[in-house]
């Protein structure tokens, strides 16, 4: 896992200063690195692997202080592989020293979308898919690109899917993410995502919780159509003692553990909270937690990924009855 190049000073707002970005096509790259440049980043696309180092010495020069930090596109196309991306950033690490001494890795960001999106993209666009210059189709284009980049993908810092963004969505979102990042009290930022485990635990997460055990609003009637962040579902989940010291206890181990994490130099931390559907009781969790570390500093990410589904179709009624009368939630 990459270390973001950060400020280190004591005190200092700290932010990644140096970021590699790569990712599926069709996911945005052009789109990010357009914002970064608006955010005084220096800029630079379709870059192989293997001309990342050399990129160092230029934004070592004098002049070059003024820019925020420094954003590289990197392009696949034109040769290297993830081996060859690591080792260019352990080169470039070697190459920016970090003040005190540290080294200065740069943090990766990974771009993708799903086959859908992408697919509808190139539809808008009309542009050709990179691959399809090798006699590949667009989809068994898609396909291959994904493989081949499974391995950077799962040694980026920050993976980001835009498939929700239309174009401005995913302006503001880069923009947030670093302007809240450059006045944050943590390098790292947490992520926080609710889901349900019906719908699948989200592949990101670094850490997942099972909230499960929790009191289950989807058993009142008045409270089955509202979710956890509404205060009256939060109410009945944490109503009883026991779901209280459950709360408190869980949030003293994030407050244990996440510096642990900061300090080996993560730029994210994701973190899954899940019950059955991710309506009620994750989604409850999620936003108590995401209060509590806001309020220690940390800049936090919330998604809600499954509490917006249709929840009221297709349920298995007869099996909730028995599993509510032995006295497991089984819905939410």
């Amino acid at each position: 896992m990459y270390s973001p190049s950060v400020s280190s000073s004591p005190g200092e707002a700290r932010a990644p200063s140096l970021l590699v970005v790569c990712g599926l096509s069709g996911a945005g790259k052009s789109t990010v690195l357009q914002v970064l440049e608006d955010l005084d980043f220096f800029t630079a696309d379709g870059l192989p692997p293997s001309l990342i180092p050399e990129c160092c010495r230029m934004f070592s020069r004098p002049g070059m202080e003024h820019f925020r930090g420094m954003a590289l596109g990197v392009d696949f196309r034109r040769g290297g592989t993830a081996k060859d991306l690591d080792a260019a950033l352990n080169n470039m690490e070697k190459r920016l020293p970090r003040e005190g001494g540290a080294s200065a890795r740069p943090a990766l960001l990974f771009l993708e979308a799903s086959p859908d999106v992408i697919l509808r993209r190139y539809a808008t666009t009309r542009r050709p898919h990179p691959l399809e210059r090798e006699g590949m189709g667009l989809e068994e284009a898609m396909r291959e690109e994904r493989r081949r980049l499974v391995k950077v993908r799962d040694s980026a810092d920050i993976v980001l899917d835009t498939s929700r963004f239309t174009l401005h969505d995913l302006r503001r979102e880069i923009q947030r993410r670093w302007s809240e990042t450059e006045t944050a009290g943590h390098a790292m930022r947490v992520n926080l995502i609710s889901f349900g485990f019906k719908y699948g635990v989200p592949s990101e997460a670094d850490m997942v919780f099972d909230l499960r055990c929790l009191p289950n609003p989807y058993f009142v009637e008045e409270l089955r159509p509202l979710t956890g962040q509404n205060r009256a579902v939060a109410d009945y989940v944490f109503a009883g003692e026991a779901a209280r010291a459950f709360r408190e206890r869980f949030l003293d181990f994030l407050r244990f553990a996440l510096p642990y994490y900061d300090a080996e130099g993560r730029y994210r931390l994701t973190i899954g909270l899940g019950c059955t559907g991710g309506r009620h009781r994750s989604v409850a969790m999620t936003e108590a937690a995401a209060k509590a570390l806001r309020q220690d500093g940390y800049v936090v990410g919330v998604e809600h990924r499954h509490s917006s589904l249709d929840h009221f179709q297709n349920e298995n009624a007869p099996t909730e009855r028995v599993q509510k009368t032995q006295g497991s939630a089984v819905a939410d």
